[in-house]
């Protein structure tokens, strides 16, 4: 019922993402809300972690990715499709026998 007593830019007032990125991890674009002067965030839905950069006080960007994050999950992620890949190659050639 709250909401039915705000005009409309109250509204739109309460979508604003002040003070939030967006994943740069192009399969995810998440929000991230990172505190207030932290150089570095993580994304809460895929575990990526980025470098901060404050334009001011309650205005963050992304700088960059943090590499030993990024290469960590990339190896994780290979070696998973890599595990993947070998369990086929088992059944593979036990259809074949």
């Amino acid at each position: 019922m709250a909401d039915d007593k705000l005009s409309t830019a109250e509204s739109l007032r309460s979508t604003r993402s002040y003070g939030q990125v967006r994943c740069m991890n192009p399969s995810c674009a998440g929000r991230i809300t990172p505190a207030p002067g932290q150089t570095q965030a993580k994304c809460p839905k895929c575990g990526s972690e980025w470098r901060i950069f404050w334009i001011n006080a309650g205005l963050p960007r992304v700088k960059g990715p943090v590499w030993e994050t990024s290469q960590r999950l990339a190896n994780e992620r290979l070696d998973q499709i890599a595990a993947e890949a070998g369990k086929n190659e088992e059944l593979a050639k036990k259809e074949v026998k």
